[in-house]
């Protein structure tokens, strides 16, 4: 693997893995939000301004990924990603809007705390979709896992996972993750100069949202916004973004 000092948890059960992979084929609903309120007259303090970039300095853990429209690989075509992991050696990231129907009961019945927990579990992204990974939102310092930023933590190894599955989470502050997306450095960067992905600072509400089927589409509407006194941040003119297949890590 890219990432000398990462472990995975492999989800090792057949009966487990592939009927997991065949059912992670979610439906992204279009959601509908109303106009602005085109009335109201006073402007609205600089903080409602959505902070986006294009800038591949920009990138680092705690950061999201929301592809733009132009991006035509269907493995991350409207997807919303946190990076959890980057440097020099790679970097990786987990999908946070493509919830399946598998509840994490099933995916870790190898675990005796995770029985009868019927939360479901998320595709993190396309690459080693058999492992398993998680997010844990804790006002407390998570021993064994990674801060991403603020009190969100990455669970990787199977120690973690066990301790915090027995500490009973809060489905609405714990995700599980199927599989991550996976860049070297310079192919990430490559693909934000390309105009494949908008870049945001990450915020908990966001990446353990409740209606993760409409995510992408707040996201996106957030890049249209226009306020006075704010001007558009523009993209690369008359370029598309890239359509292959990101590669896995070497």
């Amino acid at each position: 693997m890219f990432l000398r000092n990462l472990c995975f948890l492999t989800v090792l059960a057949a009966l487990i893995a592939f009927p997991a992979r065949r059912k992670l084929e979610i439906d992204i609903r279009q959601s509908h939000t109303r106009p602005p309120n085109s009335s109201n007259t006073e402007t609205p303090p600089p903080v409602l301004l959505p902070v986006q970039s294009r800038n591949p300095k920009d990138l680092g853990p705690g950061k999201l990924l929301v592809a733009s429209r132009e991006l035509g690989d269907p493995n991350f075509a409207q997807t919303v990603i946190l990076l959890v992991h980057y440097d020099d050696e790679g970097v990786v990231g987990l999908m946070l809007n493509r919830r399946t129907d598998v509840p994490v009961s099933r995916v870790l019945a190898q675990i005796e705390a995770a029985k009868g927990r019927s939360d479901p579990v998320y595709l993190g992204g396309p690459v080693e979709t058999p492992t398993v990974f998680a997010l844990l939102h804790s006002t407390d310092k998570l021993e064994g896992a990674e801060r991403v930023f603020g009190g969100v933590y990455w669970i990787s190894t199977k120690a973690a996972l066990e301790k915090t599955i027995s500490s009973r989470p809060d489905p609405a502050v714990f995700h599980v993750y199927l599989g991550y997306a996976g860049w070297t450095t310079d192919q990430l960067k490559t693909e934000v100069r390309l105009g494949g992905w908008f870049i945001f600072q990450a915020d908990h509400q966001t990446v353990f949202n409740a209606n993760p089927d409409s995510l992408w589409h707040e996201m996106i509407k957030k890049t249209d916004l226009k306020m006075a006194g704010c001007p558009a941040i523009a993209g690369p003119q008359q370029r598309s973004a890239p359509r292959r297949q990101l590669d896995g890590p070497t």
